[in-house]
This record gives C-alpha cells, structure tokens and sequence, in this order.
C-alpha cells in the first residue's frame, strides 16, 4: 500500500511540475547551436575582464584595444565578443579624441613593409565605425546596440555592408 502511494505522489508531482519546467524553458532564447572551445572561451572572459577593467576603471584604452582585439582576432565564437566588438569601438573612438590616460601613440600596429606606426585619429575613427558597425549587424540583439548605434551617429553612421556580387 504504501509504495503504491508513494507511486501516486510521485507521479502527481511529476505532473505538477512538468508544466512549469516546460514554461521556464520556452523563455530560453534558442540559437544556433555553436561549438566553443572550453578552454578558449575561459581566457577570452579573462581578457575581457581585464579589458572592461582597463575601459572602466583606468581609462586605459590601447590596453583595452589590444585585449579586444586579441579576442576578436582568437575566438570568433566567444559568447560576449560582442562586448568585445563595442569595447573596441569605443576605444578607438576615444583615442581618436585623445581622451584617456594612455597616449594613442602608444597604440602599435604593424604595417605591409613590417614597420610598426601608430594610428591618425582618421584611422582610429575608421576603426572605431567598424567594430561598431560589425556589432550592429553581426550581433542586432546585443545589449550594447542602442550605445553602438549613437556613436555610429557621429561616425557617419553604420558602416556599408560589402555586398558580392
């Protein structure tokens, strides 16, 4: 008797609860399924910490960039590289304004003849409207698009997608 009520409850608590799980999950957003690399996806969160730490803390923007950049450059399939992609917009765009505690010359980048320059503010605002832009169309449900797309505003505005013909 009593495993058969035991059964019975079980089975009703089951039933009870199924709906809920069921509604808890169609509020999970569905994507296409994207294999990460663990160990990848670990030191990308950990140069971006490092990066939100030198934008927001320290006002370090080459340091900011160049953890950005080696996000964006090593693991296309980072969970937040859209975080990355506005950080390196925004550091861009800031150093093309001088702002910060790091001077843009200190930013290194090395060209076809492997000799290393720095970028014209021209150049950083260039760069600046395409990480920007890359967010906007490569990432429409980010967090950080209503910020990316002010800043485009005075950039000229989102940069043209390259259509092939």
């Amino acid at each position: 008797m009593k495993k058969v009520f035991l059964i019975t409850v079980i089975a009703l608590a089951l039933f009870v609860m199924a709906p809920a799980a069921a509604w808890a999950q169609a509020a999970a957003k569905q994507g296409p399924d994207v294999v990460r690399d663990p160990d990848m996806e670990k030191d990308s969160l950990h140069n971006l910490e490092v990066a939100r730490e030198y934008f927001k803390l320290r006002k370090a923007y080459v340091a900011a960039l160049q953890r950005c950049e080696e996000i964006i450059a090593g693991n296309v399939t980072f969970s937040k590289i859209d975080e990355a992609l506005y950080i390196a917009g925004k550091s861009n765009l800031y150093l093309s304004e001088g702002k910060g505690k790091q001077k843009p010359s200190l930013y290194k980048r090395t060209g076809a003849n492997l000799q290393k320059s720095t970028l014209t503010p021209e150049e950083f605002r260039a760069e600046a409207r395409a990480y920007l832009s890359q967010l906007i169309d490569g990432y429409p449900d980010s967090k950080f698009k209503s910020e990316a797309m002010e800043d485009l505003k005075a950039l000229g505005g989102p940069k043209p997608k390259d259509i092939k013909q």
